[in-house]
């Protein structure tokens, strides 16, 4: 005879395991097609409760009011924030990710992986704030909602549901935003721009006879400098 299907029902009241996160660490992932940011999570379950599994989404937060900013910083951060004499009303927490994780089954803790992208592409506000940083860390906000399916008393696999109330905070040095970076584009940044303006680029390049875009753009730099 096939073996029994376990019946799934919802969440008996006061019998849901109450789950807490805490990051613990973040390092460059490594062996992966684009750059990413691999983010230790640990998910208790209070009581020892089995968890047969999370469908967990996370909402990762650049909090920008939580850190001082140099000179130079600021001067970067000007097309996000504007000037800094109206930071008071402009400086504002940034989406950075949000990302769903299906986590396996355990009893009392585990940890799990939050891969998170990063990109050059600097006309995402929080990519632009995440390259105007030369030093010090980046404060974070998580924020979690999902299910999560787990085995109650009488044997049974229910259901229950995770809130926008479940959090933690993680500062991440701005090191390892750099080591990632530079396991793929190590010494040299990307900027996008339109067919139109690479064709014309390319075409100055090509006219002077020039080596390198490098050569090419530090030269119409040079220029402009020189008239300013």
């Amino acid at each position: 005879m096939p073996a029994a299907i376990p019946s799934i029902g919802a969440a008996e009241p006061g019998s849901v395991p109450e789950l807490g996160f805490r990051v613990e660490g973040a390092a460059p992932l490594e062996f992966s097609a684009a750059p990413a940011v691999r983010f230790a999570l640990r998910i208790e379950a209070g009581g020892g409760e089995v968890v047969r599994s999370v469908l967990l989404t996370t909402q990762i937060r650049i909090a920008a009011q939580r850190r001082p900013y140099g000179p130079g910083e600021q001067e970067r951060l000007g097309d996000i924030f504007g000037e800094p004499s109206r930071w008071g009303t402009t400086l504002r927490s940034l989406l950075w990710k949000q990302t769903t994780t299906v986590v396996p089954a355990f009893t009392g803790s585990t940890v799990v992986g939050l891969p998170v992208d990063c990109t050059y592409d600097l006309e995402v506000a929080s990519a632009a704030y995440l390259q105007a940083l030369g030093e010090g860390d980046v404060p974070l906000e998580f924020l979690f909602i999902g299910t999560m399916f787990y085995s109650s008393a009488d044997g049974h696999l229910r259901t229950g549901l995770i809130n926008w109330d479940r959090e933690a905070t993680y500062r991440l040095p701005v090191r390892v935003l750099k080591e990632t970076m530079d396991q793929h584009f190590r010494g040299s940044a990307w900027v996008r721009v339109s067919r139109e303006t690479f064709d014309r680029l390319y075409a100055h390049k090509a006219s002077r006879v020039l080596g390198s875009f490098d050569q090419t753009i530090d030269g119409l730099l040079d220029g402009a400098e020189a008239e300013d």
